[in-house]
């Protein structure tokens, strides 16, 4: 499980504004946000992990442990990303292709703030 917990920003500002300025991002809590094919870490007070999507959520490129004042200008393919805590995506050994699946905790009615769980199972052989 990649976070049991994802915030998803609704509106232009909030998905601009991302982790910015934030002191920390809890163990399990994860930002996710769409559209999105490229990132920053400027003004980020912490290192993160980035699971890039496409359209299927399936991971198109994984990012680990990104410091502050890092960019990542765009991955093609992309549609979405998942902004983790550093250190939570190397001991998955996500590689391209693997599917995510995200499953809402009850009604989340438009919230700013929902709660989710998001796993990683890789394709079958």
């Amino acid at each position: 499980m990649l976070a049991s917990r994802l915030e998803v920003p609704r509106t232009f500002l909030g998905r601009g504004m991302g982790l910015m300025f934030r002191r920390t991002l809890a163990e399990g809590a994860g930002m996710w946000i769409s559209p999105c094919n490229g990132i920053h870490t400027f003004f980020m007070r912490f290192p993160i992990d980035a699971v890039f999507l496409d359209r299927r959520q399936r991971v198109v490129r994984a990012y680990s442990s990104l410091g502050r004042w890092r960019v990542v200008p765009l991955v093609f393919g992309a549609r979405t990303v998942v902004e983790l805590p550093a250190g939570t995506v190397a001991p998955l050994a996500l590689t391209r292709g693997d599917q995510l699946t995200v499953q809402a905790e009850g009604d989340i009615d438009g919230a700013e703030s929902t709660d989710r769980s998001t796993g990683a199972q890789s394709p079958g052989p």
